[in-house]
């Protein structure tokens, strides 16, 4: 039987790294929800935290941080994104609409998808139900669905741990019989 030996501690501090290049602080302004916002973050800050850590629009879930679960989905300029995948520096000149910006400002009435969302049960945890409700809004916006199966595919790329899949079909299918220019 071996043992193994400790490395030995250093007994002379180490110096620091270098500081890499290029990692001061950006000033730039985004439009979300109608509002526009100063930021001073890193350049390599994802736009959502940005909206989490910064901004505090926590509506907006991190899942997996890595583009593969939908729970950060955002519209920018009415298309869906994942907000962990895009540096939040690149929208400066872009409309973002969160899940709360989606309700009617004035009114305080829910958005359609919202609606229909609560109306079917289309959420169990509710996790995943921000960024569902605005890929839903995106998808609806893209124009192209005709059928269940067109939504299950389009909104495919929103994983749903608790399995609402079949409600959220029900909600979507709902929203686009009623009001197909929904935005």
């Amino acid at each position: 039987m071996q043992t193994a030996t400790l490395p030995t501690p250093v007994t002379q501090p180490r110096s620091a790294p270098p500081e890499p290049v290029g990692t001061g602080v950006r000033s730039f302004s985004l439009t979300i929800n109608g509002a526009e916002y100063e930021l001073n973050v890193a350049p390599w800050t994802t736009l959502l935290d940005a909206l989490r850590e910064y901004l505090d629009l926590t509506g907006t879930k991190k899942g997996c941080d890595h583009g593969q679960c939908g729970a950060c989905t955002v519209l920018v300029d009415g298309k869906r994104i994942n907000s962990c995948l895009t540096l939040a520096v690149m929208h400066e000149d872009h409309q973002i609409t969160t899940i709360e910006g989606l309700a009617d400002a004035q009114t305080g009435d829910l958005h359609p998808v919202q609606q229909a969302f609560i109306d079917h049960d289309a959420f169990q945890c509710g996790y995943c139900t921000p960024g569902q409700i605005c890929s839903a809004v995106g998808m609806i916006n893209e124009g192209r669905v005709k059928t269940d199966a067109d939504i299950r595919e389009l909104m495919s790329g929103n994983i749903c741990r608790c399995g609402a899949y079949p409600h959220i079909v029900d909600a979507i299918r709902d929203v686009m019989q009623l009001n197909p220019t929904a935005q």
